[in-house]
């Protein structure tokens, strides 16, 4: 079975990473938590990358990465790459997001995910991004999922993200979108390199 390190210290990505990659012939594994890669890309892809790049050359392994976060419309795109900064947790990303938007009807949005996987010696072997277009509720729906899932609203669900099973969630989510497009490349990928 073939190593795969994940370009996270944190163990539930990986977990959620290992369902969306079940069935293929790789093992994953965590990066160590003392290497740390500095995310200064624009963009979610160029973070996935260079989050991939640097941790496959520094363990000459695999690696793959993803960069994800939330673009809203009415904001410029923000708060985007730095979703995860936009406040000190959850609830204060939410309550300032909300702030920010308060008053605007235009609430559409979308959940953004870049994932790169990269050879060894660095270099990208594939790349993909999915996208799960939405908008951003005025309140707070439903119990599960983290983050911003309670106001992210998926019409063609008629749910929050925070409303949905998992499966559904995986289904349809910016992350499931774009591991459905990533599995069949890295496939094709498995049959055509020497892994």
């Amino acid at each position: 079975m073939k190593q795969l390190i994940v370009a996270t210290s944190n163990s539930g990505k990986l977990e959620e990473m290992q369902v969306y990659l079940s069935g293929l012939d790789w093992e994953l594994a965590l990066k160590p938590k003392e290497l740390e890669i500095e995310e200064n890309g624009s963009s979610f892809v160029e973070n996935a990358i260079i989050k991939a790049s640097g941790v496959a050359k520094a363990l000459n392994q695999w690696a793959i990465a993803d960069d994800s976060g939330l673009a809203v419309d009415a904001l410029d795109g923000a708060p985007g790459i730095y979703s995860a900064r936009f406040g000190n947790s959850d609830q204060d990303r939410i309550d300032r997001l909300l702030r920010e938007l308060e008053g605007s009807k235009k609430r559409t949005a979308q959940f953004v995910c870049a994932i790169a996987l990269c050879r060894p010696d660095g270099s990208l072997a594939l790349q993909t991004e999915g996208i799960c277009v939405g908008e951003i509720l005025n309140t707070e729906k439903g119990e599960g999922g983290f983050g911003y899932d309670p106001i992210f609203y998926v019409p063609s669900t008629q749910k929050t993200f925070a409303e949905m099973s998992s499966e559904l969630k995986n289904e349809v989510s910016h992350r499931g979108l774009a591991f459905a497009k990533l599995l069949p490349q890295l496939e094709e990928l498995s049959r055509s390199e020497i892994i």
